[in-house]
């Protein structure tokens, strides 16, 4: 089992920068990819960026290269999701989840789920 609670979500304008927060418990993580998934109100969830607790890599979404930054602190279990220029069509709630399969962007793969936290951005 793995436990996944996410934090750091608001309200922010345009061009602002948010940073979220996953924090993760449970046995074995490190066999785990963390994902980070939206849902804006009439759309379906969709992949935002992936990264496991070991190695370099992190894959991310076409629609947030170059602005997000995922990141991990393997001590701390957590892994984060920093969001610079900030676009309204951003605003969603944010989720976190863990998948046993390799760096993959399908949300059926995702076995464990967090809460979710929502983004605002204004224009």
């Amino acid at each position: 089992q793995v436990q996944l609670v996410e934090s750091g979500g608001g309200l922010v304008q345009a061009g602002g920068s948010l940073r979220l927060s996953c924090a993760a418990s449970g046995r074995t993580l490190s066999s785990y990819t963390m994902g980070w998934f939206r849902q804006a109100p009439g759309k379906e969830r969709e992949f935002v960026a992936a990264i496991r607790w070991s190695g370099p890599s992190t894959v991310y979404a076409d629609s947030v290269k170059g602005r997000f930054t995922n990141s991990r602190d393997n001590a701390k279990n957590t892994v984060y999701l920093q969001m610079n220029s900030l676009k309204t069509e951003d605003t969603a709630v944010y989720y976190c989840a863990a998948s046993i399969a390799w760096y993959t962007k399908l949300r059926r793969d995702y076995n464990y789920w967090g809460q979710g936290t929502q983004v605002t951005v204004t224009s």
